[in-house]
This record gives structure tokens, C-alpha cells and sequence, in this order.
């Protein structure tokens, strides 16, 4: 008897301790982003009653979370931080100081998830932030991501080792894989089944350390409750498989100027001898206990000619089923993606379709849930990473809320963002990933008072004013179509008549421009109180930025009519002040190495072991900014989507583009006609002569840059 109960209480102790492990990591967490809260904080296990939940309590001088797991711990910390002590971490800068003294909970907060999956990232985030991502850039965003309740994410920075070793075994040499894999910038169109090769080789050495760190990602995300999304087989070949075995393969002909990796019928014997070799290599380099597996066949066109749809799906998820049983398939709400004759012949609960562009589309409604098929309603809110304050903030929390409240939320699991660069607009980020732990509608003027003051780490009436005015401009939901924010002419490929600085972009600002000014002017009024924040100072300079960019458009049309009406001082005028204009937001840019362009090139040489990568990570990185990638002068559509508004890259690359243009059209209206440029030529021989640091200059204060560009 004796024995039997100190064998039961040995089974408590030990249930008890695996209990309490569950949140060691969180705890790691606390000590990586806000050490003076480490010995202050209590985790207690609550139990799963199949909703993620968290308490927030103070007792005896402490702070109580209890949470139903890692991840609702993380969120509950988070909840602390943000709205107790108005403190926060971002991707535009932290405010994590110590705070003096610990706020007192009051009466004891319950908060449960009304979403089931809180999801993050599109496979474009991995290039247009993430290309060259170090472990400790990892370790930051995943901290990120476990603060704001993100449970399932997508991880694809290891899928290179996957291919290697399902080629090799498929016959390949080194030289016909390195045809394949594409470089470090551009493993996301790779993956979508857009492009092969290009960019590349990648290194032996770098294609090792992508694996080790997605090994050290995805158990660092199973410490925090994230699951990973992994790439799933479906069809996506190289274009030269054709040439080793007998089968159908189907050409996927070309994607802008770029040629397609071909896809194996799925309903092909074939296939699964290739899925299986995949799915095996998967196993031994990342495990068994995946659950998610993404993978979009006929991503932005593609041919599906001789291919039975419903038949092709239904065998793409066998294999992912007999290798992953209960895995569940991840698909793109994408143009006419997934497919409605493919998600016929699919078992629905194991599918989950992401809404992808959900501030535009409502495909789930249409599609009456996409044929009755679990879905998440997403976010893009930024194409290309490129510049620009924006984002339907009222929209995210308003769609939501009918979806919720639709016939269809029996669909409905979640929410997720899936921006193609995540280096921009903050609030959006936060408010989209909150809304999955909210169970009201959000009303978010209501909402961005405390956003303000947990972003800046205090209320000030010049911050309450100039958000007042964000939220009425840059911030508001207008009804209608629209690729990101509006653009900057600074950084157009020069011409007379230019409708957009990238292919799909637009030069429209659906807001008062002079009111978002004085809502920038508010903001700066606020510096005396809050010039040593970080996170203030960089909000100051992105908005600045803005306005110096609406002003030149302004500009621009102005030189544009001297040129047309032949007058020479006026052009010569506005054409000066446009070229002054682009030094000024240099100037400005300067002042924070988060917007210069050396920060990004340094981690792009940091991740390369040799002169050799580091030579073509930089090419990779300047490519993708500029003429992103190919030398096809009738498939040039792809400049400037990925276009960068840094210190050091307006004065090296946009200012000596415009001046050669200006230079030309002068000639003309002095009748010394000369050939116009080739920017085409031009672009690539910069990548090429540029492939180093840019000197350092010394930075002005900056708000003697802001005073500069405000009287403009």
C-alpha cells in the first residue's frame, strides 16, 4: 500500500514537472526581451478545455499568468507588457525599457481565443525580409511571433537540403541540382513553382546552414506552442526531369520571363515514387511530427491541360497522408486558386485555405467557404516590402467580425497576416494577430489609444492628435482595389508619364494629404516629450518620409508641364528641386540605421562563409531591389516591385538614374538631342559595380531634417 502511494504521488511530481517545463522557453523569453521582469513572474499550467485561454493575476507582489500552454502564456505576457506596462517589441523598433515599478493587476483578466489558428508569414516574407536571416534574427522573430499568439507559421528556410537529396536519389548530378535551386533571395517564387535556378548556385555551405537553422527553429516554435508549416510535395519538378524518366509532365511554359519548373501529373505512377523519396528526406531531416505542409500547384497560372483536377488534389493528399497521417494540406486564396475542381476531390478536414488578400477579397463568402473547406481570414497589406504607411485597419477588424458572425463561421478557424515583406506598419501586424484573441468588434480608434501608448511607452496629447489623423488617412478603410500603399516617384524608373514606380503599384493617395500632414506635423510636435524613444524616432522618420514623397509627386507633375510647355528656367527649377528633394530623404534616412541601406547588405555578407557567397548574396540582395531578377527587355515587368526607400541607396542608385534623365531632356529642349537612357542596361550594371558597402556619411539631427521637409 505503502509502495502504491508513493508510486502515485511519484506520477503527480512528475506530472507536475512536465507541466511546469511547458514553459520554460516562455520564460527564456521573458529573460531575452525584458530581464527586469524575470524574477517578478509566475507561469501556472490551466487546463485545456480545447480553446487557448490565459489569466493575468498579481499575487504577493508577482505577476500570475496562467495559460493553457506555451503559446497563451507567451500572449498573456505580451498582454502584460503592452497594457500594463506600455511596453512592446516590433518589427520598426522596441520599447522594452525597464519599467519603475511593476503594475498591479486589480481585479484577476480572463481572456480565450476565439480563433483556433493564429497564422504567419507568405512564402514572399521569406526573400523580401528573411533572405539572410541569422539564427539570433530567428530567435528575435519567433519571440515576436509567440508574444502576439501566432500557433502555426510557415517555415520553408530549409527545404533546399529536402530537394538535394530527393535529386540525388532521382538520379541527379551537383550541376543539374544547383540548375535547380535558385539563391538565397529567391527561394519563395522557387517554392510557388515560378522560377528555377535563378539566383544561384547556392552553396553546399549555405543550403547546410538553412537546414541547421530550420532544425533550430522548429524546436525552438514546439517549445512555444507555434507549428510549423512545412513545404509539401505537389507536382513542382525540374524542368529537366522530362529527360530521366518516362511519365507526365506537364510544361508549366514561363512566369514573366522566367521558366517554369514543370509538375508531375499527380495521378502519374510516377508521382509517388518522387513523394515518397521527398517525404522520406523530409522525415529524416525534420521529423515525423508535422502537421501543416503548404504547397500551391498552378500558383499564378500554370497549365493544367491532360491533368483530371479533382483526381490530381485527391493524390497530392494521399501522399501527404501516408507519410503525415492526419497532416493537413495549407493552401493560397489566391486569383482562382485553390481551385474549386481540385477541392472537389479532397477530404476538407484536412485542408485549410488561407483568405489571402482578405482587405479586398471575400472569396470565402463568394465561395461559399470555399466549397466548404476550413479557412483563415488573412491580411497582405504589403507587396514587394515596398515603403509606404497603409493598411484598412477598421476593415481587419470589421470583416473579421462578419465572418464570425456569418452562416459560413463554422468555417472560419482564424485569422492570419500574411505580408510579402514584414518590415512596415506595425499596428497592422499587431491589431490583425489580436483580433484572434478578441471576441468583441474591435472599434480601432478605440483600440489605437492604447496602441499609441503601449508603442511610445506613454499617452501625449500631440501623439493622441497626429493618430487621430493617421487613422482618417493613411490608416482608413476606403472601399476599392489597391496593391499596397501608394508609391514614391523618387524611385520610378524615369520617364514623362510614369502610372506606377512598380507594374502594379499606383501613384493615388486615396487620403487628404495635407491632412495626413498636419497629423505628421502633430507628431513631430511631440519630440520634447518623447525624442529618446526609439520606436517615436522611427515612426517620426517613416511618416516624414511619407510626406516628402507626396510632396514630390507634386513636384514631378510640375517639371513635367515646363518640359511639355518647353520652359527651360522652370524645368530647370523643378527638376532641381525634385533631384534636392531625393538628398533630403537620404538626409533623413540617415538618421537611423533602420532605414539605411547598409544594414540589410551587412546581414546579407554576414550569412556568406566565403568571398564567393558573400559576393552572390549581395547580388541576390541588390537584384531583388532593383530589377529583381531575369534579362528579358520584353518581360521586364518585375522592376522596382521590390523598390527601397534607404540611406545610402536614394543617393547611389535613384539620384544618378534621375539626373542621367534630367540631363537628357534638357538636351532635348536646348535642341541637342542625345539617346535616351537605357535604364535596362543601367540597372544591371549598377547590381553589378555596387555589389559593397556604401560609404557612411555622417547623419544631420533629425529634427532639423523634419523641420526642413515640414516647411516644404
Amino acid at each position: 500500500m505503502t509502495r502504491r502511494i508513493s508510486y502515485i504521488l511519484l506520477l503527480i511530481l512528475c506530472h507536475c514537472k512536465l507541466f511546469a517545463g511547458q514553459f520554460d522557453e516562455v520564460k527564456a523569453l521573458v529573460a531575452r526581451r525584458a530581464p527586469w521582469l524575470s524574477g517578478h513572474v509566475v507561469f501556472k499550467p490551466m487546463a485545456n478545455t480545447g480553446k487557448d485561454v490565459f489569466e493575468l493575476s498579481t499575487q504577493n507582489g508577482k505577476l500570475i499568468i496562467g495559460a493553457t500552454g506555451p503559446n497563451s502564456a507567451a500572449v498573456g505576457l505580451n498582454w502584460y507588457l503592452k497594457y500594463y506596462c506600455h511596453r512592446s517589441m516590433s518589427h520598426m523598433g522596441d520599447n522594452l525599457a525597464p519599467v519603475a515599478s511593476l503594475p498591479v493587476i486589480k481585479q484577476p483578466l480572463r481572456i480565450t481565443a476565439p480563433a483556433q489558428v493564429r497564422y504567419a508569414l507568405n512564402y514572399c516574407t521569406y526573400n523580401y525580409t528573411m533572405s539572410f536571416y541569422s539564427w539570433k534574427d530567428w530567435e528575435r522573430e519567433l519571440d515576436w511571433m509567440a508574444l502576439n499568439g501566432v500557433n502555426v507559421m510557415l517555415t520553408v528556410e530549409g527545404m533546399e537540403a529536402v530537394w538535394q537529396n530527393t535529386l540525388k536519389q532521382a538520379g541527379y548530378n551537383d550541376k543539374e541540382i544547383n540548375d535547380f535551386i535558385v539563391g538565397p533571395a529567391y527561394t519563395a517564387w522557387w517554392l510557388m513553382g515560378n522560377i528555377e535556378g535563378w539566383g544561384g548556385p547556392m552553396p553546399q555551405s549555405q543550403i547546410d546552414n538553412r537546414k541547421l537553422i530550420q532544425q533550430k527553429m522548429m524546436a525552438r516554435m514546439n517549445a512555444l506552442g507555434i507549428e510549423p508549416v512545412l513545404q509539401g510535395f505537389y507536382g513542382m519538378v525540374p524542368s529537366s526531369l522530362k529527360n530521366k524518366i518516362k511519365a507526365h509532365i506537364i510544361d508549366q511554359g514561363a512566369w514573366g520571363a522566367f521558366k517554369r519548373p514543370e509538375i508531375l501529373d499527380p495521378t502519374d505512377p510516377e508521382f509517388s515514387h518522387i513523394a515518397g523519396i521527398y517525404y522520406k528526406e523530409m522525415q529524416k531531416l525534420y521529423g515525423n511530427n508535422i502537421r501543416y505542409f503548404a504547397g500551391d500547384p498552378f500558383h499564378e497560372g500554370g497549365k493544367t491541360d491532360g491533368i483530371d483536377l479533382s483526381k490530381a488534389g485527391a493524390a497530392i493528399q494521399a501522399q501527404m497522408q501516408l507519410y503525415y497521417p492526419g497532416s493537413i494540406w495549407v493552401l493560397q486564396g489566391w486569383q482562382d486558386n485553390p481551385k474549386k475542381q481540385m477541392l472537389a476531390g479532397l477530404d476538407k478536414s484536412k485542408v485549410l485555405v488561407q483568405e489571402l488578400f482578405g482587405e479586398f477579397t471575400n472569396n470565402w463568402e463568394k465561395r461559399d467557404a470555399y466549397e466548404g473547406t476550413p479557412f483563415i481570414w488573412c491580411t497582405v497589406n504589403n507587396f514587394g516590402e515596398r515603403p509606404g504607411v497603409y493598411g484598412k485597419l477598421q476593415r481587419f477588424a470589421d470583416e473579421t467580425d462578419r465572418a464570425r458572425k456569418s452562416p459560413l463561421s463554422g468555417y472560419l478557424k482564424g485569422v492570419g497576416i500574411m505580408p510579402e515583406g514584414i518590415n512596415n506598419n506595425p499596428p497592422d501586424y499587431d491589431l490583425m494577430l489580436e483580433l484572434g484573441w478578441r471576441q468583441e468588434h474591435v472599434n480601432t480608434q478605440k483600440w489605437i489609444e492604447g496602441y499609441t501608448t503601449y508603442r511610445y511607452g506613454k499617452s501625449n496629447p500631440h501623439i493622441s492628435k497626429a493618430w487621430e489623423g493617421f487613422l482618417a488617412t493613411i490608416y482608413q478603410s476606403l472601399p476599392g482595389y489597391q496593391e499596397g500603399a501608394g508609391e514614391s516617384i523618387f524611385c520610378a524608373r524615369p520617364a514623362l508619364k510614369i502610372n506606377s514606380t512598380s507594374s502594379w503599384g499606383t501613384f493615388v493617395r486615396n487620403y487628404d494629404s495635407v491632412k495626413f500632414e498636419h497629423a505628421v506635423q502633430e507628431l513631430a510636435n511631440a519630440a520634447p516629450a518623447l525624442g529618446n524613444s526609439s520606436t517615436y524616432k522611427i515612426d517620426l522618420i517613416n511618416m516624414a518620409r511619407q510626406v516628402l514623397a507626396n510632396k514630390g509627386a507634386i513636384v514631378f507633375k510640375e517639371l513635367t508641364t515646363a518640359y511639355n510647355k518647353k520652359d527651360i528656367p522652370a524645368f530647370n527649377k523643378s527638376s532641381a528641386q525634385f533631384l534636392k528633394m531625393i538628398k533630403l530623404t537620404d538626409d533623413l534616412l540617415n538618421t537611423d540605421s533602420y532605414f539605411k541601406l547598409n544594414t540589410y547588405l551587412k546581414q546579407a555578407t554576414t550569412q556568406g562563409n566565403t568571398p564567393d557567397e558573400k559576393a552572390n548574396n549581395l547580388n541576390n540582395a541588390l537584384m531583388l531591389i532593383t530589377y529583381w531578377g531575369e534579362n528579358v527587355r520584353a518581360e521586364d515587368n518585375l522592376h522596382e516591385y521590390a523598390y527601397k526607400e534607404w540611406a545610402g541607396f536614394m543617393n547611389s542608385f535613384y539620384l544618378p538614374r534621375w539626373q542621367l534623365y534630367f540631363n537628357y531632356l534638357k538636351n532635348n529642349l536646348e535642341e541637342k538631342p542625345t539617346e535616351a537612357p537605357d535604364f535596362f542596361t543601367w540597372e544591371r550594371q549598377w547590381v553589378k559595380d555596387n555589389q559593397k558597402l556604401q560609404p557612411e556619411t555622417k547623419s544631420r539631427p533629425l529634427n532639423e531634417v523634419v523641420k526642413e521637409i515640414m516647411a516644404i
